[in-house]
């Protein structure tokens, strides 16, 4: 089987990882809140809870999907009290039925100033590499 990337218009990062991966009709993504120039958001957990459901939402798009297609969301969170105001952005985002779901507290993200990260997997239609 062979995986394939998903172009997306997301701040190119210098780690060596693709945004998000198509194998076998699913897509694997980890968002994470950052703007078009690699930057946190500032604002708290609100504002980076937005600014990950837009990443994902830009990046279901571009692999031709919509927030209907995901099938299950890790939520890691640095503060379990944060967990409440995810839900609440969540809610916005989603409708039901939900995707199946869980949350996690962990002592640090990748960035210390990251609060949240969403890993996701979604059902989308295989995709083929461009023909040069």
């Amino acid at each position: 089987m062979q995986k394939f990337p998903v172009k997306t218009s997301l701040f190119s990062s210098k780690a060596p990882l693709e945004w998000a991966l198509i194998n076998n009709g699913t897509l694997y993504t980890a968002q994470i809140p950052i703007d078009q120039t690699g930057s946190v958001v500032k604002g708290g957990i609100e504002v980076q809870t937005r600014q990950v459901m837009d990443n994902l939402v830009h990046t279901l798009k571009c692999a031709n999907a919509s927030l209907d297609s995901v099938l299950q969301v890790l939520i890691y969170v640095t503060d379990r009290e944060y967990l409440s105001v995810v839900n609440k952005v969540y809610s916005k985002y989603f409708k039901s039925p939900y995707p199946n779901r869980a949350a996690l507290v962990v002592a640090g993200l990748a960035r210390e100033e990251m609060l949240v990260e969403f890993v996701v997997y979604a059902a989308v239609e295989t995709c083929f590499p461009e023909k040069s």
